[in-house]
């Protein structure tokens, strides 16, 4: 049987217990999914929980309850990796909380706390770098877009929904947001150029 798309192809090599195929797919979806988080986490949030350590939590659950992922529709992992870095998400703004009543917080190893715990990451340090590089050049053209140019695209490209899925959730008739995207790919595309 033909897979339907890659992603499908990676995840029947993960069943089959191939742990190189987990590493593709991973790598594969972490700098859109890093994307996603950014914009998901709230700026006070920002200030104390970092992409990378949303990142790598979202993962590692995802990993933890790889057999409960049902593939239904391209577009469909991303959408449930998502929905894992809102639950992450959630849980880190109620740490923060904890903590901030607490007074206390033990974030990961990073620039802004080099006495961290280290997190377990085989990823080399320059495959690291350019990662994250490669993600803030992303953001920095995402934040040079007009609000709703960035959220067509976000929900668009980076979400994965459809058309209609995205007109749903701007408020806005199919077509529309089919020329809103439209217009808002032309423009991101201006800023690369």
């Amino acid at each position: 049987m033909q897979a339907p798309t890659s992603t499908f192809g990676l995840l029947e090599r993960i069943k089959a217990g191939e742990r190189e195929a987990f590493d593709q797919l991973f790598v594969r979806y972490r700098p859109r999914l890093a994307v996603l988080i950014h914009y998901k986490l709230s700026p006070e949030l920002r200030r104390t929980a970092e992409v990378d350590d949303v990142l790598q939590e979202t993962l590692l659950r995802a990993w933890r309850d790889l057999e409960r992922f049902e593939y239904r529709t391209p577009g469909s992992f991303l959408r449930w990796l998502a929905s894992i870095a809102d639950h992450v998400i959630i849980d880190a703004a109620r740490a923060q909380a904890r903590q901030c009543r607490a007074g206390v917080q033990v974030p990961f190893r990073s620039e802004s706390n080099p006495r961290g715990p280290e997190p377990a990451d085989s990823r080399t340090p320059s495959r690291v770098l350019a990662e994250h590089q490669a993600v803030e050049a992303l953001l920095a053209r995402l934040d040079a877009l007009p609000g709703d140019y960035r959220q067509a695209i976000l929900l668009s490209k980076i979400e994965g929904l459809s058309t209609a899925e995205m007109a749903e959730r701007l408020g806005r008739s199919r077509e529309a947001a089919s020329l809103l995207l439209h217009r808002a790919v032309k423009r991101f595309r201006e800023l690369a150029g």
